[in-house]
């Protein structure tokens, strides 16, 4: 059987300057997943980030405060203390390969390169959990990559952005209650207009 999620990772970096940029977009997402249950993530130096429960789910959220190449240890510092396996994690972060209002929910698979995916691997020892991808486009240019996901998204494509984050607020009663299936049919579908503009 499916294990239920017990854990909500966003991943971005820390600090005013980077709130905006595209590679802080699983912060958003995370940020807008815990206002609406009702949690106000707050400084848990135990476990290096903003940590809150949402008691009605059993459910923690987690937002790093170390930056995203070192937040495997956030991670594992909260897991290991409430004992929530990998499966029961889903971690929400910037994806380069996907267009901005484009999204994939999938379970373990390749880390594509994702620094903050990489150091979470690494300090839990497997691949083996839950990732919401949101897309953000790619520069065109791998060189420009570094540059690129430090900058906020252009006005049309934060837009887009933001349309993707309102479809996954709509699939999450599905992941509450452990309905990956529909949840990745719902998260995973293009938006309507994607489909008018590749029919």
């Amino acid at each position: 059987m499916q294990a239920s999620l017990r854990l909500i990772v966003g991943l971005g970096n820390p600090g005013a300057e980077y709130a905006e940029t595209r590679h802080n977009a699983g912060f958003w997402l995370c940020e807008r997943l815990a206002r609406e249950l009702g949690v106000n993530p707050a400084r848990e130096s135990r476990f290096h980030g903003l940590a809150g429960q949402a008691r009605a789910e059993s459910l923690w959220f987690l937002l790093p405060q170390t930056f995203m190449n070192r937040c495997g240890q956030s991670v594992r510092a909260l897991t290991q203390f409430y004992r929530i396996e990998p499966a029961e994690m889903l971690v929400m972060h910037d994806e380069l390969d996907l267009p901005p209002g484009q999204m994939r929910l999938k379970f373990g698979g390749g880390l594509g390169g994702h620094n903050g995916l990489k150091d979470i691997t690494a300090h839990l020892g497997t691949q083996d959990y839950w990732r919401l991808r949101i897309g953000i486009g790619h520069p065109g240019d791998r060189n420009e990559v570094v540059d690129y996901v430090l900058k906020p998204p252009r006005k049309e494509e934060r837009t887009e952005i933001d349309a993707a984050l309102d479809r996954a607020l709509l699939a999450w009663p599905m992941l509450a209650r452990g309905d990956f299936a529909a949840a990745t049919q719902r998260i995973n579908s293009k938006p309507e207009s994607a489909k008018k503009e590749n029919p």
